[in-house]
């Protein structure tokens, strides 16, 4: 059974077999038709794919994918496999309504694991949560999705946190059905939790990284008190952007004793920004612990760990705002505001890989020829 879904929504629980497939729409096969046997009409993976494939082209709602499926041309229809009609052979395109449908009810943690990325393999891996503004609906809280990205920007998964708990508890769901050995997962304050730590280490013989602060009262005392005048080294980071400027100092200390599972190393990192237009300076200091020791992880490496929890913010839930307009989204129904949520990831996912840098451009680039060049680069015959 998913991880979402009241029902078996795959043949088999979410494998890297399933994921690793082939083609999108060989692995979406694998996905369970929500639908009830009587009245269907337009094939299940037909649907889906319109969907990708319109999102590739800048497509924000189920109006805007509908209606670039009812202006797609007959060979385009072919090759989303759409349904036929008359003795012609005539394809036919869903309606904005039954894409909707399909996407309301199809399951969202199933369609999450089959159009993300493998991190296997992967250097770190960030987990952090946003919330979809506008899909709050009357006494509806927004939709909050947690989700887990890579180093170098690929989306992995998503689960959407139910409303009456927080992200803490999906964590271990999250990143259960992958292969993490060797994978520095990175976090923020909210997930420096002993239970995750032990998950990470213990049963995915993966590594952590996690920031600690005041949330964890003792922990963050006992590292303060540390003596960080004896630490042998040092790393200093500079960067500007944000118009401002920064400089990071990192400085590690070798524990043994830390009310920690698994705790190897800490790490202080003082961060002094400038703002360019004012000349204001802050100064902020954080703490974090790690399972990696100083053999695996310098005060360099450590620094580039700790930013690569950005990638989430920066590549992911930015895009997603800004080229997208997520939070302007009124999406609230079933599953549509989860699902929609990965269509975008899976679009920025397919546009990164084909080496786009900026998915607005890359967007662009798909909408000037809308019904070839999004079913090129996903793979369609």
């Amino acid at each position: 059974m998913c991880r979402q879904s009241a029902t078996v929504c795959l043949v088999k629980s979410p494998t890297r077999q399933h994921r690793l497939i082939g083609p999108v729409a060989l692995r979406l096969e694998t996905l369970a038709d929500p639908r009830c046997r009587r009245g269907k009409r337009h094939p299940f993976v037909s649907v889906l794919m319109a969907a990708c494939s319109a999102v590739l082209t800048g497509a924000r709602s189920f109006a805007a994918i509908g209606q670039w499926a009812s202006s797609a041309p007959q060979d385009t229809l072919a090759r989303l496999g759409a349904r036929t009609t008359t003795v012609f052979n005539v394809r036919i395109a869903p309606s904005a309504a039954t894409i909707r449908r399909v996407l309301n009810a199809a399951c969202p943690g199933g369609l999450a694991d089959l159009l993300g990325h493998d991190p296997a393999g992967a250097e770190t891996l960030a987990v952090d949560g946003k919330s979809a503004r506008g899909s709050r609906h009357g006494e509806i809280p927004a939709a909050h999705l947690l989700a887990a990205v890579t180093g170098v920007g690929r989306v992995v998964t998503q689960l959407r946190v139910p409303s009456k708990t927080n992200e803490i508890t999906c964590f271990d769901a999250l990143l259960a059905p992958y292969e993490l050995a060797d994978v520095t997962v990175t976090a923020d304050a909210l997930h420096c939790q002993r239970e995750h730590a032990r998950f990470l280490v213990e049963e995915k013989k993966a590594h952590y990284a996690f920031t600690v602060k005041r949330n964890q009262k003792n922990l963050h005392r006992q590292l303060a008190s540390l003596p960080w005048e004896k630490a042998s080294t040092k790393f200093y980071d500079r960067a500007t952007g944000h118009g401002r400027l920064e400089t990071r100092v990192v400085q590690a200390l070798t524990i043994s004793d830390l009310d920690f599972p698994h705790a190897a190393q800490v790490a202080k990192i003082v961060r002094h920004r400038t703002q360019r237009k004012t000349g204001k300076r802050s100064r902020e200091t954080v703490y974090v612990v790690t399972d990696l020791t100083s053999l695996e992880a310098s005060p360099q490496r450590l620094a580039k760990i700790v930013r690569s929890q950005w990638v989430i913010e920066n590549r992911l839930h930015f895009v997603r705002d800004t080229t997208f307009a997520e939070d302007a989204s009124k999406v609230h129904t079933g599953h549509g505001p989860d699902n929609m949520a990965t269509l975008r990831s899976f679009a920025i996912n397919t546009l990164r890989a084909a080496g786009h840098t900026n998915i607005a451009a890359g967007l662009r680039e798909m909408s000037y020829d809308s019904f070839r060049r999004p079913l090129d680069l996903i793979g369609l015959a």
